[in-house]
Formats: structure tokens, sequence, C-alpha cells
């Protein structure tokens, strides 16, 4: 898949959660959602290309769920 489209899809899942008055909430929003509705491989990839830097325009909150919740988002090999 597309990374910039990954990073936009993202963020669009973050704009929606974005408006939990509680941060936490919020982030583990994000993951929850992505973990529900994004293939294994999408999850892979967003993980990979925040690991390599690749992630121009990822929304912080994205961001923050990504890393705090990567456990959850790692698919299982």
């Amino acid at each position: 898949m597309d990374p910039a489209n990954l990073v936009q899809m993202a963020n669009r899942i973050g704009e929606f959660f974005a408006a939990l008055p509680d941060p936490e909430q919020a982030r583990e929003g994000v993951a929850t959602h992505l973990c529900r509705y994004w293939a294994p491989s999408m999850r892979r990839q967003i993980l990979a290309q925040l690991d390599r830097g690749e992630v121009e325009g990822l929304s912080q909150l994205v961001r923050d769920a990504l890393l705090h919740h990567r456990a959850q988002l790692e698919p299982a090999t």
C-alpha cells in the first residue's frame, strides 16, 4: 500500500479520537481501531515506516498511539 495513503488513513482515524478528553483514551481508541479494522500487513507497514522515520505528516496522536500500544498493534508472526 502507498505509504502516504497509510499516513492519511491513520490521521483520519486520529482526528476522530482526538475529540476524547483523555489523551490515553484517544491513543487507545486509535490503536484499538487499527487492530480491529486494519489488515496485519497494513499495521506492519506503518510500524516499519515509523521505525524508518518515513511518516511525514503523521499526527502526534497517531504517532503516540503507535508507540504506546505497539505490542498490541504488532501482528503475530
